[in-house]
């Protein structure tokens, strides 16, 4: 087996991809959680965490087990899953934060002004080069420790492209090209796109993804400054809803769309059931666990433009701020150094299957020969944290599901316009 595979034991339980972030890939992505989030507490350091798959949570309660064995102090973390992000409106609206909480990649937009200054801890200074913009600001403060950085592109079964003789695609029209192949060879036994719609933000980080190459990094179709200034046609948003609805109509997408669940997504690659998911994180070696026979491949994100190149998406994924007014400070301080010690930020590099932000650690991660081999592929931060107001990641998943329930590419554009416009001013007001 050509990957290092990490194996756990127990149900895969819950997976989410809070990418952009945010996770922990975005603005609002996460698949429901029941445990509550505790604000500060008197005697007790609280730690709220977007990771909910069983490998990152694995990673994470091993360390803090450790750590309240060492230091002596007692620890409550929760992990809420898609209830994250309300759950922390909540909190800031109270004032009423944990002592450490996971920023999800928006450390200064949405909760700069409740985060303690980390700029004089030890571990600043072994922070890598390309994610001191991202939490610092132009006065040094340094918002939250990056735990570690994403590289989103798109995964695919390795057995399923080699059967079908299909080549990683570079555009999207060849990608659109290998799932029709995989359509016309599989019988309606593999899925060529599968998306689990159903929980809404896995359709929000198609979206944000292939917002990247449609608007920002060719060269010619540039659109990020009318973005910023508001002044953008939203007309041109048409094209990506018109190739979703492409691809629906054309059995390119999994018939159950609108009501998979991510937590499916393992055992529906490990059952070579899908060819291609928008999604990462700790699908690849949850599904080798499953199936040993299975191997899954990460690609760039695809361009759109010809001659355009590309990209990963990425930015810091989990990331560990101080509440400004927490009574914990110290012990708070002390979990962060412990966690960005090198052989825990390798840990946790490996256990969430993603770089590490600190100098020197080099983990053994699942798409370790995958990132090495795009090793020249540009880093792109993700649309939605640089060019959308906050807010946006919400809409891009519900204006997807309408679309796929029934709604036109028009519709869709008028909507993403009429939201955007809206949280632009909100966020303005604010």
């Amino acid at each position: 087996m050509k990957k290092s595979v990490l194996k756990f034991v127990g149900s895969i339980g819950m997976v989410t991809l809070l990418a952009a972030c945010g996770g922990s890939n975005g603005d609002g992505n996460g698949n429901g959680g029941e445990e509550e989030i505790s604000g500060s507490e008197e005697g007790k350091l609280t730690i709220a965490l977007t990771a909910s798959s069983e490998g990152e949570r694995a990673a994470f309660e091993g360390l803090i087990e450790e750590f309240e064995e060492k230091n002596d102090v007692e620890v409550e973390a929760s992990f809420p899953g898609g209830g994250y992000e309300d759950q922390m409106r909540v909190q800031m609206a109270a004032n009423d934060l944990p002592d450490v909480f996971d920023t999800h990649g928006w450390s200064q937009l949405r909760y700069g002004e409740y985060t303690h200054d980390q700029q004089d801890m030890d571990w600043v200074d072994n922070m890598k080069p390309e994610m001191e913009d991202v939490v610092t600001d132009e006065e040094g403060k340094v918002y939250t420790y990056p735990v570690n950085m994403a590289q989103d592109g798109v995964i695919y079964n390795e057995n399923i492209l080699e059967e079908y003789g299909i080549e990683v695609p570079e555009t999207w029209d060849e990608f659109v090209s290998a799932l029709e192949t995989v359509r016309d060879e599989a019988n309606g036994q593999v899925a060529p796109l599968w998306i689990a719609g159903g929980d809404g933000f896995p359709l929000g980080q198609l979206v944000d993804q292939m917002m990247t190459p449609m608007f920002e990094t060719d060269e010619d179709n540039d659109y990020t400054e009318e973005l910023l200034d508001g002044s953008f046609d939203w007309s041109r948003y048409e094209w990506l809803p018109e190739q979703l609805l492409m691809l629906q109509e054309n059995d390119l997408l999994n018939q159950d769309v609108l009501t998979a669940k991510y937590a499916q997504a393992p055992e529906i690659m490990a059952g070579e059931q899908a060819a291609f998911m928008f999604a990462g994180g700790s699908i690849g070696p949850d599904t080798t666990a499953l199936n040993e026979e299975v191997e899954v491949g990460l690609m760039p994100t695809p361009t759109v433009h010809e001659g355009d190149e590309p990209v990963w998406i990425g930015g810091e994924r989990f990331a560990l701020a101080i509440f400004e007014e927490s009574e914990m400070k110290e012990e708070a301080e002390q979990f962060i150094e412990f966690i960005a010690e090198p052989e825990n930020a390798q840990r946790i590099a490996e256990g969430t299957n993603l770089a590490s932000a600190i100098e020197g650690v080099e983990a053994d991660t699942y798409f370790s020969e995958d990132l090495e081999k795009y090793s020249g592929v540009e880093v792109v931060s993700y649309f939605d944290r640089v060019y959308l107001p906050s807010g946006m990641w919400d809409v891009m998943s519900t204006t997807t599901e309408e679309l796929l329930a029934g709604g036109t590419p028009e519709e869709a554009a008028n909507t993403m316009e009429s939201e955007y416009e809206r949280l632009r001013e909100e966020n303005d007001d604010e």
